[in-house]
């Protein structure tokens, strides 16, 4: 099963927020998921975001691979610079 770390929309019409979840690849974005890491919501200013990192650094260490948006998220929160410090 491939699996992905990606954003999950919810949230009502021109006020979107987002969860971040762990689902199969083949499943539609918003369908079923694993596991769910945290939210994200670009509508605050600034941007508001919350992201479990012992279940995203487990999830990255499996060989999930985050979506771009997912992948900003976590280099700024410095999850990916701990996964990249792990993986040396």
């Amino acid at each position: 099963m491939a699996v992905k770390i990606r954003l999950k929309r919810i949230g009502s019409k021109r006020n979107a927020s987002f969860r971040l979840v762990v689902s199969d690849s083949r499943r539609t974005p918003t369908g079923r998921f694993v596991e769910e890491l945290g939210f994200y919501d670009p509508t605050t200013e600034p941007a508001t975001y919350n992201i479990d990192e012992e279940k995203a650094l487990k999830w990255l260490n499996n060989g999930a691979t985050p979506s771009d948006t997912v992948r900003s998220l976590l280099k700024k929160s410095g999850i990916l610079a701990k996964f990249h410090a792990d993986g040396e």
